[in-house]
């Protein structure tokens, strides 16, 4: 077990640039079984997401070497699904995009049933709903997921049952098997979504609409192609060091921000009153991705009228949310934030009443978070969840005084080195076990 021990309350300072993303790197390591060429991926964020996703690969054949933040795959011959890492695949619920990506290559396997964050009914039945438009069937037992593809090939109008980001991904991968033009509506046009899309061009699968809720899908009977590919960085990074710098009121530069998917946040902030500087625009190394530098000034901070709440893109960003309950404990004024995609996530919120937060919970939905408050250190056990322990660092951060967080693996799974790279703008923050 990995602790974190905190000696809160300090400025931070200097700069911090943005890792690779976590969600377009677990599609893109989950597409890259299509794959019989040679796929070298760059920019992969060394995280344990990422380390349960190569355990699995390699369980099932895929030869892999690591060098940095470089990986490089080729797929076997046959994939050796039977073979397959269970304890790896049930610690990641990404695992479930297997079902579409495998499905031009078995006519029945199954994959374990996927764990990840503890955010309550996260329900599969989209994933299932779609995969039948392809002709893919699925059971649903108790401890895996059978699948059926003996009539996959089936291309046509497929309507997601919800627009979500990993039901998106699963109806791209299963389209891109197939030679004939698929119609995905409903598709969210979020950046894990986008980095597929542009990875799976690379591989020759041709797709329109990219950016948008319709994506029309011209896939291929076979894919054998040596591709390099370098993932754009991560959003949902880039919002733990804005909150970072403004919970702890501190002058960062965050480099290599994807903007286009942080506008809204930035001008739900700037209503607030936080101020900030955009130092440079640029494209990330994948061509498409516009890049900037934020400069982040301590401000006064006065909460919105309105109510925060997630929604698919281009609303504000579902997992950025939490990030913004930090913020509201340094706002003046009474903040309601409504995270009504997750049942449990919004109870972990008043965890952070420990450091001296006052937030109240309305139902499993909703919260009032009253500010400003005097942020006191304590010493804790990590939630189960990776953003709802990310926000719980940011407040120790923010505390004066020892502050020890308890078995971190949750935030591991989505942040790389995140003790030395807090080190390098002045946190003063160590493992201990």
């Amino acid at each position: 077990m990995q602790n974190f021990e905190i000696n809160g309350g300090k400025k931070l300072h200097g700069e911090i640039e943005v890792n690779g993303s976590k969600n377009a790197t677990v599609a893109i390591l989950a597409a890259s079984v299509l794959n019989e060429g040679i796929t070298t991926l760059r920019n992969v964020p060394q995280i344990e997401e990422v380390n349960r996703w190569v355990e699995v690969l390699e369980s099932i054949g895929m030869q892999i070497k690591r060098k940095g933040k470089t990986l490089t795959l080729k797929a076997p011959k046959t994939i050796e699904i039977k073979k397959i890492n269970r304890e790896a695949a049930e610690k990641t619920r990404s695992a479930i995009m297997l079902m579409s990506s495998l499905a031009g290559k078995f006519r029945k396997y199954s994959i374990p049933q996927a764990g990840g964050c503890k955010l309550g009914a996260r329900t599969v039945k989209p994933h299932l709903f779609v995969l039948e438009n392809f002709g893919i069937k699925i059971k649903a037992k108790e401890d895996c997921f059978e699948v059926d593809a003996g009539k996959f090939n089936k291309a046509g109008k497929v309507v997601l049952y919800e627009s979500g980001d990993t039901v998106t991904e699963s109806a791209l991968m299963a389209a891109a098997q197939i030679p004939e033009e698929t119609t995905i509506k409903m598709a969210t046009s979020n950046y894990m979504v986008q980095d597929l899309c542009f990875f799976l061009e690379k591989l020759g699968v041709k797709i329109s609409g990219i950016g948008g809720t319709t994506l029309k899908v011209e896939g291929l009977k076979k894919i054998n192609k040596n591709i390099v590919y370098e993932i754009s960085e991560d959003p949902i990074e880039a919002m733990f060091f804005i909150s970072l710098a403004i919970t702890t009121k501190s002058k960062l530069l965050v480099k290599r921000c994807p903007l286009e998917f942080l506008e809204l946040e930035l001008l739900k902030l700037e209503k607030m009153g936080q101020k900030y500087v955009v130092k440079q625009e640029y494209k990330a190394k994948n061509g498409h991705t516009d890049l900037v530098d934020l400069e982040i000034i301590p401000s006064k901070l006065i909460a919105l009228e309105e109510k925060l709440h997630g929604l698919p893109f281009p609303g504000l960003n579902m997992d950025n949310l939490p990030f913004f309950v930090p913020i509201a404990m340094v706002a003046k004024g009474k903040t309601l934030i409504h995270d009504w995609v997750y049942e449990n996530r919004a109870v972990y919120f008043t965890e952070l009443n420990r450091l001296g937060a006052n937030i109240s919970l309305l139902d499993p939905h909703r919260v009032y978070v009253e500010g400003p408050t005097t942020i006191r250190n304590a010493e804790m056990m990590s939630p189960p969840a990776l953003r709802p322990a990310a926000i719980i660092l940011v407040a120790m951060l923010a505390a004066k005084g020892r502050s020890v967080l308890r078995d971190v693996y949750s935030i591991n799974r989505g942040y790389e080195n995140l003790e030395e790279r807090l080190q390098s703008i002045g946190a003063d923050i160590k493992s201990v076990i």
